[in-house]
């Protein structure tokens, strides 16, 4: 099996703005979920292209703290297999804080978002 990693840009409020604007640089497809609750904010998104780019971003919720240097980017990684998806999970778990466990989501067979013990946001999911 194959993962890739992606780049996932936090925003607060300018996410849909950020991606037509990454679209408009690179190219390709767009994809834009609204948050259920405020439709004019992105839950999530993603530009991608043939020629490789592929970048995703969400809005934070009001709920949330946000501060550019705080939840500025996360590591997203992303497989098909989800044996492969849980033992990175577990390996990147040790001394991490769990944001959300990996578990079933809305948009995922598998999806989970901690910090690991150097700081780093990483989400896994299965594509």
């Amino acid at each position: 099996m194959s993962i890739t990693t992606t780049t996932h840009l936090n925003f607060r409020g300018e996410a849909r703005q950020a991606l037509e604007f990454y679209q408009s640089a690179f190219g390709g497809e767009i994809v834009l979920v609204p948050h259920a609750d405020d439709v004019e904010h992105v839950m999530w998104g993603q530009v991608r292209a043939d020629n490789g780019f592929h970048v995703m971003a969400y809005d934070v919720p009001a709920a949330l703290s946000y501060d550019a240097g705080d939840k500025a980017v996360f590591v997203s990684v992303r497989g098909t297999d989800a044996d492969e998806i849980t033992t990175y999970w577990k390996a990147l778990s040790s001394g991490a804080t769990i944001v959300q466990d990996l578990a079933p989501s809305g948009w995922s067979p598998l999806y989970g978002m901690l910090k690991d013990r150097f700081g780093v946001t990483w989400v896994l999911d299965v594509a």
